[in-house]
């Protein structure tokens, strides 16, 4: 049996180089001032600006879309939350059935100014309720499969197969299986100021002079050797960007890394998909939920809200749509420690000035649960996930890309 890689004449010093194959950096190394600039320059020479961008936030650990968007004109809300149930006096009434929760002063603001759709009931057949298992088919837009793509690198494969690099950033401490993708390496980094390869000292000089792969014939070592330069050259540029971001805008108490996002951006980083997350499980509400929740809700409304607002700074506001999930919501009926348990549907958001504001989907009954005391989805997910795909970014093939037809949403504006 052949290995699938061959180093037949590879050096020990060309490994080291190659080894940086992961463009997920962390610190412990420098670049030379002059690479440093050059390598900023040729990347930031690459973006457009006129390029449309989604950006996908995860709110992870299962959201309470009941107690996000409060369905206060139905009675059975309360009858199923009497000590959880947030009374229309402690919410931001947008109609006369839904309020947001009191602290989401930035989602109401991007609602009444019709930059904001809510997406109702979306999930999918057959729920897991492990956060895991249920982030996974999130993550890879396939329920209850072994899809080993994420359905952000697989867009990315199917929309620019030859694009250049730094097409995917993901802003987190670890890749996403979201992003994970055949023929794109991922930008990951989590500290722009510490986005560096990690190394031991000894390899420092080695893994700082990555050679030209353009008279190397061995096809994996060029490889390598190509992804290493993306490495080197993504993280002058990040930390570049990163110093000279300087925004009045205020995000709030947790960013998000949404001003990251802008930062590149305005950078002129050639990326068409951004995926960042609000992490560490944060939503996962079982106990004492009413307090924690509202503050989590209030950050996330604040980011979101101040990103937009960002946009508009630096002239990109047109160009700009981001998607909001988590993996599940939460049971119906409060549970006996003043929290939810892991539950089905759930609400989704995509925000931005092309988007057409307003509620989209089928509401979920109150009253008509199912055996576990879950509301039943009325939209799957991957419509969302279509929509973003074809009618915001313009690629149509969804049904392959999604291994299926999903009906599209008219979530833009017409000029969008």
């Amino acid at each position: 049996m052949k290995n699938r890689f061959s180093f037949s004449r590879s050096s020990r010093r060309d490994l080291l180089r190659a080894g940086t194959c992961g463009v997920c950096m962390t610190a412990g190394a420098t670049i030379p001032v002059k690479a440093f600039a050059q390598a900023a320059a040729a990347l930031a020479a690459q973006g457009r600006a006129d390029g449309k961008i989604l950006v996908v936030l995860e709110l992870s650990g299962g959201n309470d879309g009941l107690n996000t968007l409060v369905p206060y004109g139905d009675d059975a809300y309360y009858q199923h939350r009497p000590n959880l149930g947030i009374p229309k006096k402690g919410l931001r009434v947008l109609d006369d059935h839904f309020g947001f929760s009191g602290g989401m002063a930035g989602f109401e603001h991007l609602y009444k100014e019709g930059r904001l759709a809510i997406v109702h009931g979306c999930g999918y057949e057959n729920p897991s309720f492990s956060h895991f298992t249920s982030m996974a088919y999130w993550h890879t837009a396939a329920p209850n499969s072994g899809e080993e793509y994420g359905w952000v690198g697989r867009l990315a494969d199917a929309m620019a197969p030859a694009a250049p690099s730094n097409y995917i950033v993901n802003i987190g401490t670890r890749q996403s299986l979201a992003v994970r993708s055949r023929k794109h390496v991922p930008v990951v980094f989590d500290d722009p100021n510490k986005f560096s390869q990690d190394r031991f000292y000894e390899e420092g000089e080695v893994l700082a002079s990555t050679p030209s792969s353009d008279k190397v014939e061995n096809p994996s070592r060029r490889f390598l050797l190509d992804t290493a330069k993306s490495a080197q050259d993504a993280s002058a540029l990040v930390r570049e960007a990163w110093a000279k971001y300087h925004s009045p805008v205020d995000y709030g108490i947790v960013g998000l890394d949404l001003p990251k996002v802008v930062a590149l951006i305005a950078a002129g980083m050639p990326t068409r998909l951004y995926y960042t997350s609000y992490r560490n499980n944060a939503f996962d509400t079982h106990v004492f939920q009413n307090d924690t929740h509202k503050r989590l809700l209030t950050y996330a409304s604040d980011a979101v809200s101040a990103f937009i607002r960002d946009l508009e700074r630096i002239g990109r506001a047109d160009d700009v749509v981001v998607m909001v999930f988590s993996e599940f919501g939460r049971r119906v009926p409060e549970n006996v420690n003043l929290g939810t348990d892991h539950g089905t549907a759930n609400l989704m958001f995509v925000a931005g000035k092309p988007v057409k504001g307003g509620h989209y989907g089928r509401i979920p009954s109150l009253t008509k649960l199912d055996a576990g005391d879950n509301l039943i989805y009325t939209t799957d997910f991957r419509r969302v996930y279509a929509t973003m795909i074809s009618r915001w970014l313009g690629y149509h093939d969804t049904r392959r890309l999604l291994s299926g037809e999903f009906e599209t949403f008219d979530l833009f504006q017409r000029n969008a």
